[in-house]
């Protein structure tokens, strides 16, 4: 079967792009292909688009392995690479095993991680790095980051990064997460088994759970955080905490 991206997919895709200008002419694009099922979707998106010039750029995907066990095999997303004419480059790493005797090896492995991409991209003159990160991973973001943090914040489309001189991308924001698993239905690849000991454990599962059984009691949760998190929406807050005052000294003591 022709590789082909159907047309919902692409038109989510092209609007993300569009409304914040994530691709342009000339650009050189580096994919952080983790071997699921969300970046094996970016893939094979943005492959075929830059195949059949609907984006004017060129596509290539970096696999960080991590060092879990098993080790991840790269033939099977050297392949899928190949069917949409992604160049591929794999690079082996032990972050995960450095990681899980920190306190907090799920946000130490994402920067170790994240940083590592991006010294590859400015590395090898890649301008731009496309991330996979899709509608409902940044809902989630937003309700984990008041809950855990106690701000409200989310990630962005598009991100600058000073330090690297390199742009993050994420094309997919606006596909669901069932969305991107029919959309193995027709992408010939099966994603890789995921070997992170902290998968399904995390505070993001919690918040996807916590999501999901609030949304089966009113179907309207999930639309309301996703406006929420919109700037130019209603905002009613508390002023900012006022500043501590200097403790009074007692009187008869000199300062």
């Amino acid at each position: 079967m022709k590789p082909h991206l159907p047309k919902v997919y692409n038109q989510k895709i092209l609007r993300a792009i569009r409304e914040f200008t994530l691709i342009e002419p000339g650009d050189r694009i580096l994919i952080g292909f983790s071997g699921g099922k969300d970046s094996a979707l970016l893939v094979w998106a943005l492959g075929l688009m830059a195949r059949y010039r609907i984006i004017q750029a060129e596509v290539a995907a970096l696999t960080l392995d991590l060092g879990f066990e098993p080790r991840v095999d790269p033939a099977p997303l050297r392949e899928l690479c190949a069917r949409v004419g992604v160049a591929f480059h794999y690079l082996p790493t032990e972050i995960g095993p450095a990681v899980l005797a920190t306190d907090d090896p799920c946000a130490t492995c994402s920067f170790l991680r994240n940083g590592r991409l991006n010294r590859f991209a400015n590395s090898h003159r890649f301008n731009k790095v496309a991330l996979a990160h899709h509608h409902d991973d940044a809902v989630e973001t937003f309700l984990m980051s008041i809950l855990y943090s106690g701000q409200i914040r989310t990630f962005l489309p598009k991100t600058h990064l000073d330090r690297t001189q390199v742009t993050v991308i994420r094309p997919l924001v606006y596909l669901r997460e069932e969305e991107i698993k029919a959309a193995l239905g027709f992408i010939p690849y099966r994603p890789v088994a995921r070997s992170c000991p902290y998968d399904g454990y995390t505070y993001r599962q919690k918040v996807k759970d916590l999501i999901a059984a609030l949304t089966k009691e009113n179907p309207l949760v999930y639309a309301n955080l996703s406006q929420a998190m919109r700037a130019g929406r209603p905002l009613r807050l508390w002023p900012p905490a006022p500043a501590a005052s200097p403790k009074e000294v007692p009187k008869g003591l000199k300062e």
